[in-house]
């Protein structure tokens, strides 16, 4: 039997053994072909409502359990039987298979009645050729180049009814509409490679026609954090005990993956995962930084491997215990991280392609990566892939990063009141900062109550917002959640004052941490769709409060006011 051990002396230890725990844990719901394929039926049977045609349909992306029994499903709309890029359905059922709700991104309208052909003039090998020359060159691939047939909406802004004549800065999120402008036939070209020590990951929309590049986003989805228990000090892990070797296998954590279970990895240096750490002794780390050009499996080396499995234990305890969702997919699949990425390197990032996270040791600017808020950030990207998939660019690539660095600050909140209990603590113990730890000049890479203290993300939406990279485009979204959380200032000046809340009391009430995340939780996994963007995410966020809390609640109107102090949405008195 494994568990978790309380320590005394310096040593990094637990009992561990063999047998799993996973039957402690809530089993994750199958998701059987008839039920698959009688919601698919039910949503065909109900196109007419929504002004389709019958070349209209749907096709099942993913599905994970829900809260109490319920089920929660991605659908992609498709037409022809071709999936058109960020339209889908999020449909709730029941333990019947009765839809509760459905949440839509909705791209699909302009197709009904016309002659749309879905034959490419291109291949998908073309197309992959056409995208691999438009991107940085490599030097080796992580996983093969893949093409999917799509139908693209080209997009463009428009003014919402009577905001047509307000001035640029007087814009509110909600002035701006996204409305489909065209069709193309395209297809999606992921390629993820290496540049030496470099992630060359991109996402590229080329036309099925001619060729054309339509659009390109970068899908590195990383942050520049943190370290050990270097940070944490001495703290309790789940190995495995095998043929008389300590392994960072954590087998009371996830089922399946690369390695049957959660696990920490030795790059040694190089971009691949590597062996997963093993030891003679159930005592790890030495709990300092790692000296370069020293060893990465003596104690010193040893330590970002503890930094990396204490922040990966917590992660899945925060959202296991307060949350009931396990893993990365609520499914309970098994992830890893990789430690001592390339030589000095001074970045860590999440893998769509292993669903993995990658950590450097530091170079220049940090010390190992390893923390517990750069971790819950990097594994919170995988929460979004698996759930919303916030497209990478724009709004909604700022909503994705800033759902990693939210994820980031409730596992550290978790992890610093000791990593137990069903809900985040209150008063929470962490700063409201990302990276601060691992900062070696001790400025952190993100401040969430006072975004433009980094001198390029902004404290509130704009309508240039969607044309910053997504690393300061989500600052506005983390100011809304500390706000949410914690409350604001009405001292005009203070770090915590917003310009546009209006009503009584100026400064606005916060919910808590735990109420917070609850609700961000709950729209990302079962209301936001991978377009969704400000304007969108306030109406599914104050849904989600609703639903939890009632429709006249505190915390729904906590949650309007949040999103109106960055100048999304009107304010409303408390």
């Amino acid at each position: 039997m494994e568990f978790r051990k309380t320590l005394i002396a310096l040593a990094v230890t637990v009992v561990a053994g063999q047998a799993s725990a996973a039957s402690m844990m809530a089993s994750p719901v199958a998701f059987s072909a008839q039920e698959k394929t009688r919601l698919v039926s039910t949503l065909n049977s109900e196109r007419s409502k929504h002004g389709l045609d019958a070349e209209h349909g749907f096709a099942i992306a993913s599905q994970h359990p829900g809260e109490q029994g319920k089920a929660v499903s991605r659908v992609n709309h498709t037409y022809k039987g071709v999936r058109i890029f960020e339209s889908e359905s999020v449909v709730v059922t029941d333990q019947g298979g009765n839809v509760l709700s459905e949440s839509i991104g909705e791209r699909r309208k302009g197709l009904s009645g016309k002659r749309f052909d879905v034959k490419p003039r291109l291949s998908d090998r073309d197309a992959i050729a056409r995208a691999t020359k438009s991107i940085p060159p490599t030097k080796g691939g992580i996983s093969p180049p893949f093409a999917e047939l799509v139908i693209f909406p080209v997009m463009k802004s428009v003014r919402a009814p009577g905001a047509e004549n307000k001035a640029e800065d007087e814009l509110n999120a909600v002035d701006v509409l996204d409305v489909v402008d065209s069709y193309e036939l395209a297809y999606h070209v992921k390629t993820r490679a290496m540049d030496g020590a470099n992630p060359v990951f991109y996402d590229t929309i080329v036309s099925a026609r001619d060729g054309r590049i339509l659009d390109q986003w970068n899908m590195v989805q990383n942050v520049v954090g943190t370290g050990h228990s270097q940070y944490n000090g001495t703290v309790p892990i789940n190995t495995t005990l095998s043929g008389g070797v300590y392994k960072m296998i954590d087998g009371s954590r996830g089922t399946g993956g690369s390695f049957g279970a959660m696990a920490i990895t030795n790059a040694n240096h190089g971009t691949s995962a590597g062996q997963v750490y093993s030891n003679a002794t159930n005592t790890w780390g030495d709990g300092k930084q790692y000296i370069a050009g020293g060893s990465t499996t003596n104690a010193n080396g040893q330590t970002a491997a503890v930094n990396a499995l204490w922040g990966l234990m917590n992660t899945y305890d925060m959202h296991k215990n307060v949350l009931g969702w396990q893993s990365l997919d609520g499914n309970n699949t098994a992830t890893h991280i990789a430690v001592h990425v390339n030589t000095a390197y001074d970045n860590a990032y999440y893998s769509d392609s292993c669903k993995c996270m990658f950590i450097g040791d530091g170079g220049s600017y940090f010390n190992n990566l390893g923390s517990i808020d750069v971790i819950g950030h990097e594994m919170g990207h995988g929460i979004t892939a698996a759930t919303s998939n916030l497209t990478y660019r724009g709004e909604s690539g700022g909503l994705n990063e800033s759902s990693s660095d939210i994820a980031g600050e409730a596992v550290e909140a978790y992890a610093r009141a000791g990593g137990t209990g069903t809900s985040l603590p209150v008063p929470s113990g962490n700063d409201w900062m990302m990276g601060k730890e691992i900062s070696k000049n001790g400025q952190p890479l993100r401040w969430m109550y006072k975004p433009s203290k980094d001198g390029k993300s902004p404290d509130a939406w704009k309508s240039t917002l969607k044309r910053l990279d997504v690393h300061y485009s989500s600052g506005p979204n983390n100011r809304m959640f500390y706000f949410l959380a914690m409350g604001s200032s009405a001292t005009t000046g203070s770090e915590y004052y917003s310009q546009y809340l209006t009503q009584l009391p100026k400064a606005m009430t916060g919910i808590g941490i735990d109420n917070a995340y609850r609700i961000w939780f709950r729209a990302n996994s079962t209301k936001f769709t991978s377009s969704t963007n400000y304007a969108d995410a306030r109406l599914k966020v104050l849904a989600a409060a609703q639903e939890l809390y009632g429709a006249n609640s505190a915390e729904a109107k906590a949650v309007q006011r949040a999103y109106a102090a960055i100048n999304v949405g009107a304010d409303v008195a408390e």
